[in-house]
């Protein structure tokens, strides 16, 4: 699959084009010869592509024929991921290639996509171009043709799409010049969109409210809950792409929504939420395999990088990367996206959000219950941390010590979901509990490269290698763990 990224603005062409030379760094305008373009877009029955603003379409007619999947990226840019057209049979609807419905899984679950309109498009092309004729734009007249449900709908628009050459000022300039001549931004936010609407079809219309309905306390927690949601399931084509950071933010949004499940009780009935804090739970763990193999890999290499040359003995970095190197194979994470198991998740909190189990607490004001919530996990990381303390030193305290990790984490998000309501308050809390956090995040990490460094050692002397350097390496992650108790003292939450 190409990917591009596009950045256009469109507009409704009500009246004509003005001189665009002069708009800016826009020095003169080349034509170019025209296309018919036809494009078969696809949805589900219930519009949930349209609702998230994204389009998918098999398009003939132009220099890009073939499969192309638009999602919003920021304002005015969409990225493109295309695909090549195949042989359809003549009897039926193509299908839309498997590698492209894997990347809105998360959007339609199981629902079949289906062919809901076609455009026929006749395109004036134009290049716009600077002093030395690099083409910083492309604009385009579309008369469009939309057919639906037996019916038609025609209309004209401009687009504005920017080149390699060009930046924002070029799109802010040339609109300056359309809408002083008389054309007006579009309100639709894609063809598609627009061609739903002009044919009478009704279709959800894309929904980004981040904040509360009201002041109470469960308007506020729901708010919350929704937009990890929405992360969670917006990640899934770039996890699946393995884009970088994507499964680490990922599984940020699940534990922000695993806490707010958990600590928001006087809320949400835990009874409900349980079962879907579990499935989260499994969900979180399966995403980790890799990324966890990968990080603990990054920090034994550093740890070997700081021995010096004599106390490296024996084949360390041949042995470090045998252990490593045999990880999940690349499409591992996406048959944990694609099962059931994990749809049946995705359904089951959709219908946790839309009728969620609020309790009495839900109708109280937002500021003092979500302060309640904060002061009662801030207590439950005070007895972890004092646990942890008088525990002995060894394993037991290193258990204790990763349960007041758990806390740590469950505190910091119960101050994130509060500062809609409680505001810098709980920001202070957060950023206080996230100090505790990394410290204790950091000592956990010192455990598990000991244990690492345990079998890497016991798998270097049954293949008769030395197996004195994983020492020197254990004995360092010892000393950093004992760092990590040392500065727990220092930013204890009090």
């Amino acid at each position: 699959m190409d990917t591009i990224t596009e950045t256009e603005r469109t507009y409704e062409a009500v009246a004509p084009l003005p001189e665009l030379s002069g708009a800016g760094p826009v020095t003169s305008v080349r034509e170019r010869a025209p296309l018919s373009l036809r494009a078969v877009y696809y949805d589900t029955d219930d519009g949930r592509l349209v609702g998230d603003g994204i389009t998918l379409r098999r398009r003939t007619g132009g220099a890009d024929d073939g499969w192309h999947l638009k999602v919003p990226v920021g304002r005015d840019a969409r990225e493109e991921i295309r695909a090549p057209l195949d042989d359809a049979p003549p009897d039926a609807p193509p299908e839309p290639p498997g590698e492209l419905l894997a990347l809105v899984r998360s959007r339609v679950r199981r629902r079949p996509l289906l062919p809901v309109v076609t455009l026929e498009t006749e395109r004036a092309p134009r290049d716009l171009l600077d002093a030395g004729g690099a083409v910083l734009a492309e604009l385009v007249v579309d008369r469009v043709t939309a057919r639906s449900l037996g019916r038609a709908a025609r209309w004209s628009e401009v687009e504005v799409e920017l080149a390699a050459a060009g930046g924002t000022e070029v799109l802010d300039a040339v609109e300056a010049r359309l809408t002083e001549a008389g054309l007006r931004v579009s309100d639709a936010p894609s063809k598609l969109a627009r061609a739903l609407a002009e044919t009478g079809v009704a279709h959800p219309r894309p929904a980004r409210a981040d904040g509360p309905e009201d002041d109470s306390a469960g308007a506020h927690v729901l708010a919350y809950a929704r937009r990890q949601l929405r992360a969670i399931v917006e990640l899934d084509p770039a996890v699946r792409r393995s884009r970088p950071d994507a499964v680490h933010r990922m599984r940020v949004a699940i534990r922000r929504l695993r806490s707010c499940l958990r600590t928001q009780r006087e809320v949400l009935d835990r009874a409900v939420t349980r079962p879907l804090d579990d499935e989260l739970g499994w969900l979180a763990a399966g995403l980790g395999v890799e990324r966890d193999r990968e990080v603990m890999a990054e920090r034994l290499a550093a740890r070997l990088g700081e021995l010096p040359r004599d106390l490296r003995v024996g084949p360390v970095a041949r042995r470090l990367d045998a252990h490593f190197s045999p990880g999940r194979a690349r499409g591992a994470v996406a048959a944990l996206l694609d099962e059931e198991r994990c749809l049946a998740l995705l359904d089951a909190l959709d219908g946790l959000l839309a009728a969620p189990p609020l309790r009495k607490g839900a109708a109280k004001p937002a500021r003092k219950a979500l302060a309640r919530s904060v002061a009662r996990e801030r207590e439950r990381l005070d007895a972890r941390v004092a646990d942890a303390a008088a525990a002995p030193e060894g394993s037991e305290r290193d258990v204790a010590l990763h349960r007041a990790r758990k806390a740590a984490k469950r505190a910091r998000y119960a101050a994130e979901t509060a500062r809609s309501a409680c505001g810098g308050a709980a920001d202070r809390e957060r950023v206080a509990f996230r100090r505790v956090q990394r410290v204790l995040g950091d000592h956990q990490d010192s455990v598990l490269a000991r244990e690492a460094l345990m079998a890497i050692a016991g798998e270097a002397h049954a293949a008769g290698e030395p197996s004195f350097s994983y020492g020197v390496m254990h004995a360092r992650e010892t000393e950093l763990a004992h760092a990590c108790v040392r500065r727990l003292r220092e930013v204890r939450v009090g």
